[in-house]
């Protein structure tokens, strides 16, 4: 209990060293103020009060508040929904380089969002926010380049952007590469490398079609191949989760 009590009160604490800071006009303690007001745990979310500091971060130019803005425009979270208001602080913390408002801007573009639908336009976005790693902006990417959706289609192009993903451990992104192996779209036709990548990807219940299409693979395999395709699965595995215990 004594522990509980101390940690509310270094709670509270916090929270008023960081409202004087926000006060005096520090963007970084308006932002993170608007934070704690919107979700921190075992206080009622507090949306309006979060809006209104992270609109004084934003005016003073804070990526982060305008994405929150923008999140909080395009969700309906303590004000009405309004797609083409939550377009405009992406495209503001966008333009500063901020790689999640980048990738949400080119999901805005890409599904008409508060701007006409433009699948060119949201591929431009993806590939700036993909410089910083994000494993949804590289499966969104395969996907644009798999299906020719704002750029010529391109399955080897569609099969390096999925491999970066599925290299980060995203299921989907493991499914859609190994169906590429098994069906030569943009690689080599390879079973126990199509095998490898379907195998993990059912292994986390990404979804049935990464299991269907394991059964079809390992029904055009001998035993060797087979045998040989467990091996690599393991491998890759064991691969991914040493790079996502370097995170």
């Amino acid at each position: 209990m004594g522990f509980a009590i101390y940690c509310l009160y270094f709670f509270w604490d916090a929270r008023w060293l960081l409202r004087k800071a926000a006060e005096n006009g520090y963007a970084t303690a308006q932002f993170e103020l608007g934070v704690m007001c919107a979700n921190i745990g075992g206080v009622p979310n507090d949306y309006e009060e979060a809006l209104r500091w992270w609109r004084k971060a934003a005016d003073q130019g804070n990526d982060l508040a305008q994405f929150c803005l923008g999140m909080m425009y395009g969700e309906g979270l303590g004000v009405p929904k309004d797609d083409a208001e939550a377009v405009r602080w992406y495209r503001k913390a966008a333009d500063q380089g901020l790689a999640s408002a980048q990738f949400d801007l080119g999901m805005m573009y890409a599904e008409g969002r508060g701007v006409p639908k433009d699948d060119a336009e949201a591929v431009r976005w993806y590939r700036k926010a993909a410089d910083h790693g994000i494993d949804l902006v590289h499966l969104k990417l395969g996907v644009m380049y798999e299906f020719g959706r704002g750029v010529p289609k391109d399955d080897a192009e569609a099969a390096r952007w999925y491999r970066k993903a599925a290299d980060q451990g995203l299921a989907l992104a493991q499914y859609h590469l190994g169906v590429l192996y098994a069906n030569s779209q943009g690689v080599p036709q390879d079973f126990p490398e199509a095998y490898a990548w379907l195998n993990i990807s059912s292994a986390v219940g990404q979804h049935e079609d990464a299991k269907r299409n394991l059964e079809i693979v390992t029904g055009r395999m001998t035993p060797e191949q087979i045998a040989r395709a467990q091996a690599r699965s393991t491998e890759l595995h064991k691969e991914i989760e040493a790079r996502k215990a370097k995170k």
